[in-house]
């Protein structure tokens, strides 16, 4: 699977959800989401984070920018939906340990997966407030014990990948940071309708019910001008 340089953001080119999945699952990777803002402002600390890891197209503008440099085939990997797509592809083989959100919102998480996903085999998970040094190095441990081949956390960037890194060193797996994606999966965050979803709009839909997400967006204005210009 190939990468283009946005920005001196490395960002690989899938040509479908299965070969990231598979890429990843071989590579004991951490899956990192790329869009158009992570690519206008990134830093050299979030280039390097993105750039130790696997960065993968999770928003419409990184897709173009990937598909300008010459990866026509490139998808939009939405990282809300590759979370639930990994589940799927293996939770009659792989076990998983999910980091993230409030306790409700972990609980009800597990509880729907182990519903929509009879046998599978969640072998721990805990809450994203990581409030000391004692409960992430617990945390640590009882990842190296339990053993886990998929581990998802969800508490936004660029805190999960350091946290994501720092478990790897101890034990490698797949791992996937999700940011806010377990709300979205029990609906306490409502996605975009299907229609814009498809027809990558998702961006104005949000705008138009958070007004206040304008300033985020004329980002996006400056974005493509410099794709347009090839200064990405």
């Amino acid at each position: 699977m190939e990468f283009k340089s946005l920005n001196g953001v490395k960002t690989y080119a899938p040509q479908s959800r299965v070969e990231l999945m598979d890429y990843a699952m071989a590579q004991k990777s951490i899956l990192v989401a790329v869009n158009a803002e992570k690519i206008l402002h990134a830093t050299d600390v979030t280039r390097a984070i993105i750039n130790r890891n696997v960065g993968y197209p999770d928003g419409t503008g990184a897709v173009w920018a990937l598909q300008k440099k010459g990866h026509h085939d490139t998808v939009k990997i939405p990282g809300c939906e590759l979370w639930l797509d990994i589940v799927h592809r293996y939770h009659n083989s792989k076990t998983f340990y999910l980091v993230g959100g409030q306790q409700a919102v972990i609980d009800a998480t597990v509880a729907k997966l182990q519903t929509h996903f009879p046998g599978i085999r969640i072998v721990n998970y805990r809450n994203g407030y990581i409030k000391t040094v004692e409960e992430q190095t617990a945390l640590i441990e009882d990842i190296v014990l339990k053993q886990p081949d998929i581990v998802f956390v969800a508490m936004g960037s660029p805190k999960q990948e350091l946290l994501m890194e720092e478990i790897q060193t101890q034990h490698q797996a797949l791992y996937q940071g999700l940011g806010g994606s377990f709300d979205v999966y029990i609906g306490a965050v409502k996605r975009a309708p299907e229609w814009w979803v498809k027809n990558n709009l998702e961006w104005a839909y949000r705008l138009i019910n958070q007004p206040s997400r304008i300033k985020r967006q004329i980002h996006l204005v400056r974005f493509f001008v410099n794709l347009q210009l090839g200064r990405l």
